[in-house]
């Protein structure tokens, strides 16, 4: 079956960086169309970036020029490299991506969810 599998949180300080990956696993064609989320304390789930199957980016004004994300289409993951990272940065991060499979129908699925702290 397939999931969609995040991994790459934990604690950082100020100024550190993290990669996190969201691996398609199962019987997987393709993994397409990926955009990631942040949920912290008390606020609501942000969209944060974009990458398309060909690999355009876009990113939201609080993490552009900090975060990047990139994909390796052979490995069905995807990546969010972030830099400079901020105590405001704190959130659960979450990937969503169109996957295809044997059927060769385009579906949706979310990852499980990592924490990212930020914290001196």
């Amino acid at each position: 079956q397939v999931q969609l599998v995040e991994s790459g949180g934990g604690l950082v300080q100020p100024g550190g960086s993290l990669r996190l990956s969201c691996a398609a696993s199962g019987n997987v064609f393709n993994i397409g169309y990926t955009g990631w989320y942040r949920q912290g304390p008390g606020k609501e789930r942000e969209s944060i970036a974009t990458i398309t199957s060909r690999g355009e980016a876009n990113y939201a004004d609080s993490v552009k020029g900090r975060f990047t994300t990139s994909r390796e289409n052979a490995k069905n993951t995807v990546y969010l490299q972030m830099n400079s990272l901020k105590p405001e940065d704190t959130a659960v991060y979450y990937c969503n991506a169109n996957i295809r499979g044997p059927d060769s129908t385009w579906r949706s699925y979310w990852g499980q969810g990592t924490q990212v702290t930020v914290s001196a």
